[in-house]
């Protein structure tokens, strides 16, 4: 199924199915900040860090089946398949966007 995905986010989407750190970076705002299950990462350093540690590390790859509009954000819903405990977990994505970029990302189990 193809998915409707504003262009920041479609790029993410695809970067992240490459294992692309530099390509899944691009999309985020200098001054984003990441909610990762209740913990909080602001700015490309630390956002880095993470997606190395939690995404390209252990080959997470993000698959959306399903985008809705919710409260000014876009949802994301899918399964991540990779090396790591449970995979696939089903997860959700909100984003909030700013033209062509992302400025947050929260990510939920």
């Amino acid at each position: 199924m193809s998915l409707d995905l504003p262009s920041p986010i479609a790029e993410y989407v695809e970067a992240n199915a490459r294992l692309d750190i530099d390509g899944m970076m691009r999309p985020f705002a200098a001054d984003a900040v990441f909610l990762d299950n209740g913990k909080r990462f602001e700015g490309h350093a630390e956002i880095r860090t993470l997606l190395t540690e939690a995404a390209v590390d252990v080959k997470a790859i993000f698959t959306p089946d399903a985008v809705r509009h919710e409260g000014g954000q876009v949802v994301v819903d899918g399964p991540a398949h990779g090396d790591f405990p449970g995979s696939p977990i089903r997860f959700t994505y909100r984003f909030d966007l700013d033209g062509d970029v992302i400025t947050s990302l929260e990510v939920t189990a």
